[in-house]
Order: C-alpha cells, then sequence, then structure tokens
C-alpha cells in the first residue's frame, strides 16, 4: 500500500472511530434542556437583531455560539394559548387553550391545562429527568393546574401575568398606570410548588430572584439530567427592574428590564460552563409572543415586522430565537421556519423519549437543523386569532384570511397574500396576482381546522363567588 493509501486509510479509521465514540456518548449520556421563554419581548429587542439602543451582550455572544433563528414562531399572539403550545406541541385550540369568548386565564379563572395533555415535562420525566419550573406559568392558578401537576418536581413563581389583581381602588388611564404604578398595588401572588410565600411580589426583585432559583436548580442536579423551563414575568407591563440595572439602557425602563434579563441569560450560560455542563445541555431562549405596541415605548418592538401582541401578523408571532450547545448547536443562522410547537418533539427525539403517539401533534423534530444533519421539516404555519384561523403560511407566502386582531376576528372582504421572503414586512399585497396560492392556502387551513376536535373552553369557566 502507498503512503497516500494508507494516509487516507487512516484518516478514514480515525472518522469512523470518532464517529462510533460520539453516537455512544450520547447514548450514555443525556443532554440537559434549558427554556428561556420571554414575556412579551419583541423580535426586535436584541441587539443580536438590530436594536441600536438595547444592549444585550450575553444574549449576543449565545447567538455567536449557537444558532439564530430569524424565521421561528409562536403558536399564539397571547400568553396563555402560546404557553400551552410550547409545553404540549400542539395547537392551543385542541386542548382548549385558546377562546373566542376570552382572551387569556385570569384570576378569576376555574380553567387551566387539562390534565389529559402530555407536556415536555412529563415526557422527559418518563426517561429519568428532574424537572423544574421557574416564573410566569398562566396555564391555570389553582392546585389542580399547577406545574406541580403537569411533569414539574417542583415550582417557584408567579402563577400568571404581572399586572393583575391590580387594587381595584387605584383609578386612572391604564396605559399610564403601566408606566408610572408601584409594584405594590399589582397583589399578584408567589408560590413555592403550591404553597404563597408573597403577596404582593416585589417585582423589582423578581428577574434577580427567578435567575437565582434556575441557577440553585442546575448546581444542584448536575450529576443527573434535568430540564429547567425559566419563564420570566417581563417585559409584560408592569415595568420593573433591580436598583442595578435602573436607568442604565438608553432605551429607557423597557431597556433596563431587557437587558436585566440579559443578565440572568448571563448568568444561566456561565453555570453551565462553570459546572462542566455546557457541552451537555441545550438552551433555547425565545418569547412567548410579539411585543405590546399599546404602550408605546415600555411595549417593545417587532423591528422591521408589521404588528404586535394579540395580533396574526408577523409581529405579533415571529419570535427571537436562539439555540445554544457547544459541541452539540451547529453555529449559524438558520434562515429555515420552526416553532415553539417544534420543542416538545425536539426535545423528546435529542433525548431518547418518544413523543405521544395518541393525539394529534403539531410540532416538528427540529433536531436534524440544530445537529447540522438535514433543513428543518416545519413548510406550513398556522394563525389563530382567539381560536378563529385567521392567516396560513406555506413555504414563503402567507395568506391573511381574518381580520389582524382579536379574538374573534371577521373575515376580511379579500384575502391578502404577502411573499415573506422579499416582503417580511407586509407591505404589498400580492393576491389579485397570485389566485391560485390564496386558493392553495386556504385549502390547507380547511384541512387543519378538519382535524380539529371540538374541546371544552378552558378560557370561559370562573371560580363560583
Amino acid at each position: 500500500m502507498n503512503s497516500s493509501l494508507l494516509c487516507d486509510s487512516i484518516r478514514v479509521a480515525i472518522g469512523l472511530a470518532l464517529a462510533l465514540g460520539f453516537t455512544q456518548s450520547l447514548a450514555k449520556e443525556q443532554l440537559n434542556f434549558v427554556i428561556i421563554f420571554t414575556d412579551d419581548q419583541g423580535y426586535g429587542d436584541m441587539s443580536c437583531n438590530g436594536h441600536p439602543t438595547i444592549h444585550t451582550p450575553h444574549l449576543d455572544r449565545m447567538a455567536f455560539e449557537g444558532q439564530k433563528w430569524t424565521q421561528f414562531y409562536s403558536s399564539a399572539p397571547v400568553c396563555t394559548s402560546s404557553r400551552a403550545a410550547l409545553m404540549t406541541g400542539r395547537l392551543p385550540v385542541r386542548s382548549g387553550m385558546a377562546s373566542s369568548k376570552r382572551v387569556v386565564l385570569f384570576p378569576d379563572s376555574a380553567g387551566g391545562l387539562p390534565q389529559s395533555e402530555i407536556t415536555i415535562a412529563e415526557v422527559l420525566k418518563g426517561v429519568g429527568y428532574k424537572t423544574a419550573m421557574v416564573g410566569k406559568w398562566h396555564m391555570g392558578h389553582l392546585p389542580r393546574h399547577l406545574p406541580t401537576t403537569q411533569g414539574f418536581d417542583s415550582y417557584y413563581g408567579i402563577p400568571y401575568s404581572n399586572d393583575m389583581d391590580r387594587d381595584p381602588f387605584v383609578k386612572g388611564n391604564w396605559v399610564m398606570i403601566g408606566k408610572t404604578s408601584p409594584w405594590s398595588i399589582y397583589k399578584v401572588p408567589l408560590l413555592q410548588n403550591e404553597k404563597e410565600i408573597e403577596r404582593p411580589v416585589n417585582q423589582k426583585t423578581i428577574t434577580r430572584r427567578y435567575t437565582q432559583q434556575a441557577v440553585k436548580f442546575i448546581k444542584n442536579n448536575k450529576e443527573k439530567p434535568f430540564f429547567l423551563y425559566l419563564a420570566h414575568s417581563m417585559p409584560h407591563i408592569p415595568l420593573y427592574s433591580s436598583k442595578k440595572f435602573e436607568g442604565k439602557s438608553l432605551n429607557g425602563i423597557y431597556g433596563d428590564v431587557i437587558e436585566e434579563i440579559d443578565w440572568s441569560v448571563g448568568q444561566v450560560l456561565n453555570t453551565l460552563r462553570k459546572q462542566k455542563l455546557h457541552r451537555k445541555t441545550i438552551v433555547l431562549f425565545t418569547s412567548d409572543n410579539g411585543p405590546w405596541e399599546v404602550f408605546e415605548t415600555h411595549g417593545g418592538s417587532a423591528g422591521l415586522l408589521r404588528g404586535a401582541k394579540g395580533g396574526t401578523r408577523e409581529g405579533g408571532m415571529r419570535e427571537p430565537a436562539i439555540f445554544w450547545g457547544p459541541g452539540n448547536v451547529k453555529p449559524g443562522v438558520i434562515r429555515e421556519m420552526g416553532s415553539t410547537l417544534d420543542v416538545l418533539p425536539t426535545f423528546a427525539s435529542l433525548s431518547g423519549a418518544e413523543s405521544p403517539s395518541d393525539r394529534a401533534i403539531d410540532g416538528y423534530d427540529l433536531s436534524g437543523v440544530l445537529l447540522n444533519r438535514g433543513k428543518s421539516p416545519r413548510k406550513e404555519m398556522y394563525f389563530f386569532g382567539g381560536a378563529q384561523l385567521s392567516a396560513v403560511r406555506s413555504g414563503s407566502y402567507k395568506a391573511q384570511f381574518r381580520e389582524e386582531y382579536g379574538i374573534n376576528p371577521k373575515p376580511l372582504d379579500k384575502p391578502e397574500l404577502y411573499h415573506l421572503g422579499e416582503d417580511p414586512s407586509e407591505k404589498y399585497d400580492l393576491a389579485a396576482e397570485h389566485p391560485e396560492i390564496v386558493e392553495r392556502l386556504a385549502k390547507l387551513g380547511e384541512k387543519l381546522q378538519a382535524s380539529v376536535k371540538p374541546v371544552p373552553d378552558q378560557l370561559v369557566p370562573r371560580i363560583a363567588n
């Protein structure tokens, strides 16, 4: 054998050995998973997504070391529905967690995520994971609906939105109250598992306290596989930051809040590095829906995207998204579609678990993209306003069939069509030029709706007086 052939043979042998070793190491050692979920953060609210006055160095580094997805969607433009979809991999209309009668769950709500639904936490617990939820839950605050009944070993957080339980004696314009109110007028509770430990919550310290709980969980579970769901209560209004971040951002109080969340991300990632867990952990950072534009500069920015929270335009449901996992997640910018719906099947695949097979799962396994083994299997996205299908995307085309805002949006007089590759801001309606595409997307929507079975509306029932 000549020297050239010998070298080639050695290289092939080494490559096979490394590949075998990598496969065996994955089989022996399960990956950890962390989801960092913000509330009402806009697509444009990171410096790595182009914001000129919000400074997010930890998210920027996370994006550089990981995958920044530019077409990643929440499955709903409001809190309760989007969180139900993240946890179950199912459109919220399938579980009764989207409604045409009430926007989200409130402190007087009796409903919540049904026990029949299977969450990411339950899937991962089935293959030996320790699980923890820290932060905003908003899928039912009564004991039968709390995270500890849905696969989480522990819970620390506010069970619904931080603007709820407002003191009824405080009068004034809602927008202005949201901008200037002291934290003590919002009587929201802080829970540890099922026990209330503080009320009202000092919201100036809540981001820091969530972060401390998350770091503690990681350190206490470094010897076993774990799943941490860290869901920040902000930048949902009212906005509060700790003293260290007050007045720090050029973007005002909204920027202060985002920059403290960025600090929190840094604390989590640095803990993983220090505990030597970074090469066996995958972290996802994203948001539940778009910015709340009615609060003007206190409501965030969707960047170049049209629309905002509560709406089915891009700005309401396309989210900032970063996957990070040194040694596992291939760094780069991903311009293919993904969704929070895809998290359950992706984590199931990577952990060796199985997605539920006895029900419709609307998510796809994105592990091929994360590990640089293939393209995203997601080719369509469905946009619901409340329980009404309002828009459909397939490939680069998106058809809007109903009004943008509301939980019971009216049909448009004429459908609209946009090419989101050439026109991500949805400015130039192409429906008249391509009626055949509108028709094709309408049929996709009809097929999807035919697969949805009627279930009880979880957002309507109220606690009896």
